[in-house]
């Protein structure tokens, strides 16, 4: 009976790592919270840089127009209950920005779905009233440095280079 195969540290696993530390380390440097940044880099993070775009713009696309969608979203909701309180009004609202969120994507970056409906749900249902604007930007701003940080790391650092680099040292 093969035994099964041990587990690989490759480079994309090393690259990961990386991005999301760097992003660690920055925002350890400005006293500032690196959770979202960080995420932003381990969901940013491709095989290549190529792949790290696309991943990349997923997440960051899907941020803004979640983020976007659900301040537009929530303003409308503290119209009618300035104090919040009432989470049933959010049901059609949540509905309704599923739809939007959808047409929105298709337009602009098609896997952007996931990530802003994310986004659209916790500024719905998981942020206090007098904080909700300040939330949704700081996710845009915070997604959008640990995006860029995986895209830096995996410009750098493409497995081209370092299989240069081996054969460089083998030799």
């Amino acid at each position: 009976m093969p035994r099964p195969a041990l587990p690989h540290i490759g480079w994309r696993n090393l690259k990961t790592a990386a991005a999301a530390a760097l992003c660690a380390l920055v925002y350890a440097l400005i006293d500032r919270n690196p959770t979202f940044a960080c995420i932003g880099a381990i969901f940013g993070m491709g095989t290549d840089l190529e792949n790290s775009k696309l991943h990349g713009g997923n997440r960051l696309f899907g941020t803004v127009i979640g983020g976007f969608l659900g301040m537009a979203l929530f303003r409308v909701y503290l119209i009618f209950y300035p104090h919040g309180g009432h989470s049933l009004m959010l049901v059609p609202l949540l509905f309704a920005g599923v739809v939007i969120l959808i047409l929105l994507s298709q337009k602009f970056w098609v896997g952007a779905v996931q990530p802003g409906g994310v986004v659209l749900c916790i500024i719905l249902f998981n942020t206090p009233v007098d904080t909700y604007v300040e939330y949704a930007l700081n996710r845009m701003l915070d997604t959008g440095v640990g995006v860029a940080a995986a895209l830096l790391i995996n410009h750098l650092l493409p497995r081209e280079r370092i299989d240069r680099w081996r054969e460089t040292l083998r030799r």
